[in-house]
């Protein structure tokens, strides 16, 4: 079946929305690495971000060049491969500086 570029979209935007839930109370990498039920829950979403974005068409991809598509399949890859070895000062990197840019572009794209 496939999904709807509109459908793949708003699931990332919901992950995000979750993972910014989930982390709301926490300021540091370590303090999420000292929370495992919520390391879970990101990881979690992060990994549909991926399934998400590896469902995009190449028509939409193509066209938003802007956002390195491949990449957040990539990270998916990683999580769902590698999952006790994930780095969670990356992730949250990516949190803090990645993920509020993905979010406002999917915002801006539905404007």
């Amino acid at each position: 079946m496939l999904i709807k570029d509109d459908d793949c979209l708003a699931n990332i935007l919901d992950s995000i929305e979750k993972i910014e839930d989930y982390i709301d109370s926490i300021n540091h990498s370590e303090e999420l690495n000292n929370d495992s039920k919520t390391i879970d829950a990101v990881l979690m979403n992060f990994i549909v971000i991926g399934e998400m974005a590896g469902k995009l068409s190449e028509d939409f991809k193509s066209n938003h060049i802007e956002i390195e598509w491949w990449k957040i399949k990539g990270l998916r890859n990683i999580v769902a491969h590698n999952y006790f070895g994930v780095d969670i000062e990356e992730i949250w990197q990516i949190i803090e500086k990645w993920l509020p840019k993905l979010k406002l572009y999917i915002q801006n794209l539905n404007k």
